[in-house]
């Protein structure tokens, strides 16, 4: 039966679909095609990228996302109708901004080859958001479709994350910790793409359109991305859904009823199967042997598969007694008011568990400043208890990104230069690439510059968000005005939100899914433009009709080929590092076979590929090194890669090195000592040099 029935609460308005022109748009059902499709590029960009910290998984899907971006805005320009005004356009330039602000820093960068990677990652996320702005401007009516993918594939990558602790043998035999980190290698980065779901999945619980049936699956899937939250630990995750849920919650008023019975089963189903997970050491614990894994995943299974199934039947339930009985306006308004009471009671709450802890309120609020705050706190242990702890490492690595940013404060020390500098200023000998939140990490790598140019596309971007969603509109047609579209709108705002809110914490914008998600929804919210602009209204006419159009129109054709063209360079332009790293990898093995003067052709030629990158030179100087009688081109090799990044600790320890192995301590002294000042807490570059000073010393007490 149509959902349109099972209503607890709203205006007759809400029951019709929304109209885009002549097109009927009742959500999801409507575009099972581009919701697969675009759903499937979702995760597909997972399984491959994972992370987004190797080249050799993560470029092809930039090459793919740059060429998918060029096609959509291509075919925006040829097919879209004529519009007084492109919305959006402020923001994508903004964004194209900062992406040339990042290519350029390669001028100034102390690790210029990783500059180089990150302008290729920036263009590729603005391909992605470019990409959304077009297909808002070609197909208005189809944002039921992106809702529908970006939801589909958050909850299937957070099933995924399930399965591996439900048959740890077959999907991740290796993982060692308790907590979901798969399919990215990161459990943060699990943790959002879930909280990515939560939005859409209000929608879908609570929408006007689709079968009933399909709507009810809101409620098997909100617990399964909570439970996925819950089991990866991420605190940070969680406080991105709750921020999602809440700007959802105030935004839709007229569905606040049904999303409540939605988020409360969802939610308390997952903590139960949660706190039972927790209790469970084969599945909270490190380090457990893979035969008690695989038992403990069974129970898992049992356990996921009973919440599923009471939770669909819940939101059936809910659904056909809604429409039995359908709750009237004064108990609808008391309801409201409870939750709304209740809401406001917890700050309270936390509070008077604050002023009765053994601590008081002022020991509990400063203790819990001290361990966000301090670099030197205490830090959580990697178990569930890390769910309701305050203490955290972003302390420490924001830190050394504030120090890092006083080096330079005007444009940073370049695109990515913050895991190289901030060596100078650790405590530690920890391997860190990121400075877990954008404000830090942009302000360490492109300095005030980069992140006035971040906080202008910001605020364009919500300027337009609110104009599209009609919160400029005045507050009685605002209020009136809660059709299918403007609520899907809503959601994708609030999709947006869980991503901005996160990634100011954490590094998770570098995962691609969690980006390309993220960007996709705050890119049709800004391209669609206002609801009431006559321009988004008009009918398009058929596909052909507009094709013929638009290739009538010359300045059509050649935007859409200088688009293509833009597009393929970009794709070149980011091929060439991997094409870099293949061939140097391949002059190792040449080596191996005997073939010196092969393998030194190919490192020469990986090293024009990519000019900034180290690798090729580090293989050309072990290939000459191993020609025999070539010490000083294997020198040659080092130096240039010495002048190349000078701030860089890694290629004066590799020199130092070779320095030592040709019996020359006093050069490799005066190289380990720059590597000792560039990484002052690492044991290598000080190995090296006392290594150094003993040969000296040795040389000078021979007879």
């Amino acid at each position: 039966m149509p959902c349109a029935s099972v209503v607890l609460s709203t205006p007759a308005a809400l029951d019709k679909p929304a109209r885009v022109g002549t097109l009927s748009v009742p959500g999801l059902a409507a575009q099972p095609l581009l919701t697969t499709g675009l759903a499937a590029v979702i995760c597909a960009v997972a399984f491959q990228a994972d992370g987004g910290l190797q080249l050799r998984r993560t470029a092809p899907v930039e090459i793919a996302l740059i060429a998918l971006g060029g096609l959509a805005i291509a075919g925006s320009v040829l097919l879209a109708p004529r519009r007084t005004r492109l919305w959006g356009s402020i923001s994508v330039g903004l964004l194209l901004a900062l992406a040339v602000l990042t290519a350029l820093s390669l001028m100034w960068a102390a690790n210029p080859a990783d500059a180089y990677l990150e302008a290729n990652r920036t263009f590729a996320y603005l391909a992605v958001f470019a990409g959304g702005v077009a297909l808002a401007h070609a197909i208005p009516g189809r944002w039921g479709a992106v809702v529908g993918a970006i939801t589909l594939s958050a909850v299937a990558i957070s099933a995924y994350a399930v399965l591996t602790k439900i048959a740890p043998g077959a999907l991740n035999p290796d993982e060692i910790y308790s907590r979901l980190s798969e399919p990215f290698g990161y459990w943060n980065g699990v943790g959002l793409m879930a909280a990515l779901a939560v939005p859409g999945l209000l929608w879908l619980g609570t929408r006007r359109t689709g079968h009933q049936t399909l709507n009810a699956l809101a409620y098997p899937a909100l617990g399964l991305v909570v439970l996925t939250m819950l089991l990866s630990y991420s605190r940070g995750a969680l406080l991105a859904a709750i921020a999602g849920a809440a700007f959802w919650l105030i935004a839709v008023k007229p569905l606040r009823l049904r999303a409540a019975a939605l988020l409360v089963s969802g939610t308390a189903g997952a903590a139960l199967a949660a706190a039972w997970a927790f209790s469970q050491g084969p599945l909270s614990d490190d380090r457990v042997p893979l035969d008690l894994r695989e038992q403990a995943g069974l129970q898992l299974a049992l356990l996921v598969i009973v919440l599923l199934v009471v939770l669909t039947l819940v939101g059936l339930a809910t659904g056909f007694v809604a429409a039995a009985r359908p709750p009237g306006p004064r108990l609808r308004r008391r309801i409201g008011t409870t939750l709304l009471v209740c809401v406001a009671l917890f700050p309270v709450a936390v509070g008077a568990g604050m002023v009765f802890s053994d601590k008081g309120l002022g020991g509990s609020i400063s203790s819990t400043w001290e361990s966000l705050t301090d670099p030197g706190a205490s830090l959580p242990i990697n178990d569930p208890s890390r769910l309701t702890a305050a203490g955290s490492v972003r302390a420490l690595y924001w830190n050394q990104a504030i120090g890092v940013f006083n080096a330079d404060p005007v444009v940073g020390v370049g695109a990515g230069g913050y895991a190289t500098v901030r060596k100078r200023y650790r405590e530690d000998e920890g391997a860190v690439r990121h400075a877990h939140g954008y404000v830090v990490q942009t302000l360490a790598d492109l300095g005030v510059v980069g992140l006035a140019i971040s906080l202008a596309l910001v605020g364009a971007w919500l300027a337009s968000a609110a104009a599209a969603a009609g919160f400029r509109r005045r507050r009685a047609d605002r209020t009136r005005d809660f059709s299918p579209e403007r609520i899907g709108l809503l959601t994708l705002a609030a999709v947006a939100l869980v991503f901005g809110a996160h990634s100011t914490i954490d590094w998770t914008w570098f995962v691609p899914a969690n980006a390309v998600a993220g960007l996709l929804a705050a890119g049709w919210i800004v391209g669609r433009g206002p609801l009431s602009a006559p321009e988004a209204r008009r009918a398009h006419g058929r596909v052909g009709e507009r094709l013929r159009a638009g290739f009538a129109e010359r300045s059509r054709a050649l935007c859409a080929l200088v688009v293509v063209l833009l597009a393929l360079v970009a794709a070149w332009t980011t091929w060439q590092p991997l094409r870099s790293d293949a061939l140097a990898q391949k002059a190792l093995q040449t080596l191996e076979s005997g073939d010196v003067d092969s393998a030194r052709a190919q490192a020469k030629r990986a090293h024009d590929l990519n000019p900034l990158a180290l690798d090729p030179l580090y293989k050309l100087a072990r290939i000459e090194e191993e020609a025999g009688n070539r010490k000083v081109q294997a020198r040659a090799a080092l130096e240039q890669a010495v002048r190349l990044q000078p701030a860089n600790p890694e290629p004066w320890i590799q020199l130092a090195s070779f320095e030592l192995r040709a019996k020359d301590p006093q050069a490799a002294v005066t190289a380990s000592r720059r590597a000792v000042y560039l990484d002052p807490r690492s044991s290598r570059p000080l190995g090296v040099f006392l290594q150094a000073r003993k040969q000296i010393t040795a040389g000078a007490l021979a007879p």
